[in-house]
Order: structure tokens, then sequence, then C-alpha cells
């Protein structure tokens, strides 16, 4: 299914060296959208980009540390994007007493200021060109509800959820949109031995629909955003949980 708008248009993603990133990068390239994957490891997304060539995409990697706001400004220097998914993210579980300033700090840089680093340059140069555009943080559903030893996590998605609100009030009068993706268990590859564990499965057992989701599970919801029929989406949050954030507590 080909989505209205998209094919020929420009995306940046970020975090696309492994699971959703590199996931939504071949999403979008199947589309028709021209992609740029980025990430700090630069042999992954070398590596994902000849594998969307050979699915018959288009796409380039780029070299990225979304915490270096020198670096982001300098690579999206005059890269006006149509689409792009803010996704570069780091997790840390430990009780909050146990969490080191070292770690609040990797878990905010990249996962709150390093989206608006991206964010910002993405929409100036957006707006520079007087072009419309569409961002996508991805969020997380302890963006609206918590759990236990993921403090840093939580306040980190909840202010992206904000960020999310406030740049697409900002950002409407340049036609560019804002919204948050908010999944709830995702499987991939850096989890999947932890949800065959006895704690994992005690977690599934609490989502409504007793099941992980899975990659494919947020195609409709991500295209919807930044395709033409999402055109009056913005400064929103769309959860993909599993009925999980609206269980009883």
């Amino acid at each position: 299914m080909q989505w209205p708008g998209l094919d020929g248009r420009r995306a940046l993603v970020t975090g696309a060296s492994s699971g959703l990133g590199a996931h939504f990068a071949r999403l979008l390239a199947a589309q028709g959208v021209r992609v740029t994957a980025a990430a700090r490891r630069a042999d992954k997304v070398a590596a994902l980009c000849e594998a969307i060539a050979a699915e018959g995409g288009a796409a380039e990697a780029l070299a990225l540390d979304v915490t270096d706001a020198q670096a982001v400004a300098a690579a999206l220097d005059g890269a006006a994007f149509d689409i792009v998914i803010n996704n570069a993210g780091v997790a840390a579980s430990a009780p909050a007493l146990d969490h080191d300033a070292a770690t609040i700090d990797r878990v905010i840089d990249t996962n709150l200021k390093g989206a608006f680093h991206v964010a910002r340059a993405a929409a100036a140069a957006m707006a520079a060109a007087g072009r419309p555009g569409v961002i996508v943080n991805v969020a997380s559903i302890l963006g609206l509800r918590v759990a236990g030893h993921v403090s840093a996590y939580a306040a980190s998605k909840a202010g992206l959820v904000q960020l999310t609100r406030a740049l697409a009030v900002e950002w409407a009068r340049h036609d560019i949109r804002v919204n948050a993706l908010c999944p709830g268990y995702i499987e991939t590859e850096i989890n999947r031995e932890f949800f065959a564990s006895d704690a994992g499965q005690a977690l599934i057992r609490r989502v409504p629909q007793r099941r992980l989701g899975q990659p494919e599970d947020l195609d409709g919801p991500l295209l919807l955003m930044v395709s033409d029929l999402g055109r009056s989406m913005t400064g929103t949050e769309l959860v993909v949980d599993g009925g999980h954030a609206a269980a009883p507590i």
C-alpha cells in the first residue's frame, strides 16, 4: 500500500543503527522516501543503507551523535528534510537512588536534549527553505505513566511528550507538524532475551492483549503521522501499546 504524499520525500531517521530506527528507515524507503539513516555506529547505518538499496530503496548513511548540538547543527545545516523521525534513545534500569549523575545525564542528554537539538536544526532548515515538514518524536508510554526503576527514562520521555506539544504550537505557522509516537513493549533484538525470561513474561501478562508488540505494529501509526492523511495532526501523542496505558493500576 502506497501512503499519499510520501513518494520522493526526504527523511532523516536517528538511532537507525538497529531496532525501531532501522525498521522505520526500511519502512519509509519502501514508500519511496529517500532516507538518511543516522546513528553513532557508522558501520551499522552503512550496512543498513546497503540493505535498503538492495531492496530497491534509496538511503544514505550519516554518522551522528545527537547529544552533540554543534555536530547536529553542522550535519543538518541547509538540509531541508520533509520528515524527521527522532528515534535515538537510551534506557537505564535501576532504583532512583542508584542512578548516578553520569547515567542521568546520558539518558536526558540523548532522549530529550538530543531530540531537541535535532528538531531545532531540522525545523530551522525547513523554515528557511519555506517548505512544510513533519517531525515525529519517538517517546514511550512511560512518558505518560510510570514503572519501577526507570525514573530517568520516564522523566526523559515525559519531557519529550511535552516538548512535542510546545514545538507543535510554535512551528504550526511554518506548516511544520510535530507529534509523538508512544510505543508500549515492542520486541526487538535488544530486548528479546529479557522478554523470554520469567521477569519478561510477567510484564507481558500485564498487557491487556497479553502479547508483545512487534515493530510492524507501529507501521500504520507512523505512516499516518508522516503522510498527507495526517495533515491535521500536530501536537498530539499516538499510543500503541496493546491497551497497557489504559489498564487498571
